[in-house]
């Protein structure tokens, strides 16, 4: 007989006026307390985390000007190359508590821990308190979760807004009220002002869910979704608006853009550039891959998120949860149109498939810590499935497909644990002999004793990689741009790889073009040493960690981490300081960074992130120079590889060096653009 675990409606939804099961409110208090706890556990250890946006975080904290347009110094030189919308959330907790590691980064960790509120609240709406604690818990063991929702990057906030659009289009669903759809729209705008046009990959599923399963006539269905769709444009397009009205001399440059404009940067290096690889002013070429072919970022195709660098982030329940979607479908084949349930199905279905497929084929930039968008979608799936095919294990055909998800998740796990065969290595083993054993008891109908076992054993299958993942991801640093989740697995590609912890990038071409010096990073760009802007090599740089990634030896940092400034150039900086406008400037956003957030002083990053953005141009910045608004230039910072000597940033380096006087301190030249070469 199937077995029922919740009360419902018609619809064949959860009836969210039944009362609660007893056990149901404190597990959900257990499952919230303890990710809390378990996130912030070490989390001093990041350090400023991405020091890109940790600079941009310190400079809103001390002007308005640059907490709305998100800029990366309080003088206003420049932007960073994202939308403000995820820096207002830790900048307002900077003003109140002062700029520390922890200010910035625990209003991270309450968007993980409200996120996997929200999923849970999702998920049991349509398939009960089961089937949401389960998707709570995968979400907030997911490795690539358990990382960015530690880190300063724009995912933590674009996470929470995408399930946010699904709680609200949920809503809608169930009753057709046109304030759902609105409220759906406004969250997905919201988040296009987090992370631009990544938060419309779930668009699709979130329209064919309320076309499909909405209670209106088609004809009123449509016109909701055309509300929800305007709702949506202006949930972004008034900050848009605003940027692109506002008169271009008098807010900073946007960063990332060649023109000045948010909208170049939406449609082109950080936005339709990231899937056709044509994204001027990126760190190099995209790549514009084939299927299958390799480029920076790794190579294209149906088999992408379970490569190295990406399967230890996400793919542990990615088959199991494929299985769920088509088993669910197959078992609400005859509900009616409105049924919720199937509603559901479509809803994390398309959202998982659509964003998989997307990032699978993307050729331009893509960063393993991207795939924490896939997260929700694979733990509500996972949720489902799991009391979909516990509640009708009476069937055998259930039963088969129950097995099939076992089989496959053992699988999945002993091929991501075998690429780190050091670590934990009795754990694949532990996973292969139980995820045998279980798979093979699932198929055959079990007294209650035995089925509890094999429930037990389902979810050490399921969840033991991705637990032992994010345990290793709490205890370890991670800082740079492109942090990664869990143990090296030999997966590094592009700059970076499994294992970034601390970090910034290991070196890299100077913005003359020059090539550091010093060991290799796993990506084989240059580490150690970095050059001077008039080719004197300069001690710092970072050198190969443990674990694949790299530890920060100071020096005037680089494309992919942030400078590490000695006490002694600290105290020159801040010496007099507070006349200048800008302490210094440093080619490239990361270069810049180290040093403003040791002085809380304004630094200004010549060309932005990659240093190959037009801003300042050369005679801005002359005349800022002869105005008296910026004190030292800073040698030895770089953009990426795609820059070239008749970049602006090269221009004004050129013309720093012929015409100022150097010194070095601690291994960093600095340039006292105060005093002129006689």
């Amino acid at each position: 007989m199937t077995t029922t675990l919740t009360p419902t409606s018609p619809t064949g939804t959860v009836d969210a006026r039944s009362n609660r099961q007893r056990w149901e409110r404190p597990a959900l208090a257990a499952l919230l307390l303890g990710t809390l706890i378990a996130y912030l556990i070490n989390l001093s250890a990041n350090g400023w985390a991405n020091d890109f946006y940790a600079a941009a975080v310190q400079a809103g904290s001390q002007s308005w000007e640059a907490f709305f347009f998100g800029s990366s110094d309080a003088a206003n030189s420049i932007t960073v190359d994202k939308p403000p919308a995820s820096l207002w959330v830790m900048e307002l907790s900077v003003r109140l508590f002062g700029l520390n590691s922890w200010s910035m980064l625990v209003p991270q960790v309450l968007l993980g821990v409200a996120s996997v509120a929200l999923l849970w609240a999702t998920v049991r709406r349509s398939f009960g308190p089961a089937a949401g604690l389960i998707a709570g818990t995968v979400l907030a063991v997911t490795p690539v979760a358990v990382l960015m929702f530690r880190f300063n990057n724009p995912d933590a906030l674009l996470v929470l807004l995408m399930i946010a659009g699904a709680w609200a289009m949920t809503r809608a669903v169930a009753d057709g009220r046109w304030r759902w759809l609105l409220l759906t729209g406004a969250f997905i705008g919201f988040g296009f002002l987090a992370k631009q046009l990544q938060v419309l990959l779930v668009v699709p599923p979130l329209a064919l869910m309320y076309l499909i399963a909405g209670p209106p006539k088609l004809g009123k269905r449509v016109a909701q979704l055309c509300a929800a769709g305007a709702a949506m444009v202006a949930g972004a397009g008034w900050w848009i608006s605003a940027v692109e009205l506002w008169p271009s001399d008098s807010r900073p440059w946007i960063g990332g853009s060649q023109h000045n404009s948010i909208i170049e940067l939406t449609l082109g290096y950080n936005g339709l550039g990231r899937l056709n690889g044509n994204e001027t002013g990126s760190v190099g070429p995209g790549g514009e891959l084939p299927v299958g072919g390799n480029g920076m970022w790794g190579s294209t195709g149906i088999a992408r998120m379970f490569e190295p660098a990406q399967g230890g982030q996400i793919a542990w329940l990615i088959p199991a949860a494929l299985l769920a979607l088509v088993v669910g479908l197959a078992m609400r084949g005859r509900a009616p149109r409105t049924d919720r349930r199937r509603a559901a199905l479509i809803l994390w279905g398309g959202w998982l498939l659509v964003t998989g497929l997307v990032f699978s084929f993307m050729a331009g930039i893509f960063h393993q810590y991207y795939t924490v968008a896939l997260a929700p979608a694979v733990a509500a799936l996972v949720g489902i499935g799991a009391v979909q095919i516990w509640g009708s294990r009476d069937r055998l055909w259930v039963r088969c497909a129950g097995a099939a998800a076992l089989g496959l998740t053992t699988a999945t796990a002993w091929m991501l644990l075998s690429r780190s065969a050091s670590f934990q290595p009795w754990l694949r083993w532990a996973i292969l002999v139980v995820g045998v054993i279980a798979t093979v008891a699932f198929v055959f109908p079990l007294a209650r004793k035995q089925s509890v076992i094999v429930a037990l054993a389902a979810a050490f299958i399921g969840l033991a990689g991705p637990i032992a993942y994010s345990v290793d991801t709490l205890a370890s640093a991670h800082s740079g741009a492109i942090p990664s989740a869990g143990p090296s697995s030999g997966g590094m590609h592009g700059m970076g790889g499994p294992g970034m912890r601390p970090g910034g990038d290991g070196g890299g071409p100077g913005a003359d073009g020059t090539a550091t010096t010093g060991a290799t990073n796993g990506a084989g760009i240059p580490g150690g040493g970095v050059p001077g802007q008039d080719g004197a090599a300069t001690a710092g740089g970072s050198a190969q960690g443990a674990n694949g990634g790299e530890q920060r030896m100071g020096g005037a940092g680089g494309l992919l981490g942030g400078s590490s400034p000695s006490d002694r150039i600290v105290a020159l900086l801040e010496s007099n300081g507070t006349d200048y406008t800008w302490v210094a400037a440093a080619v490239g956003s990361n270069s810049a960074a180290g040093y403003q957030l040791a002085t809380e002083l304004p630094v200004m990053p010549i060309g932005g992130f990659n240093g190959s953005d037009p801003s300042p141009t050369l005679e801005q910045f002359q005349r800022y120079v002869a105005d008296g608004k910026i004190h030292y230039f800073v040698a030895g910072g770089r953009g990426g590889p795609g820059g070239n000597s008749e970049s602006t940033s090269s221009a004004i380096t050129t013309w720093v060096t012929a015409n100022y006087t150097s010194s070095t301190v601690d291994g960093v030249t600095l340039y006292d653009l105060t005093r002129p070469k006689s």
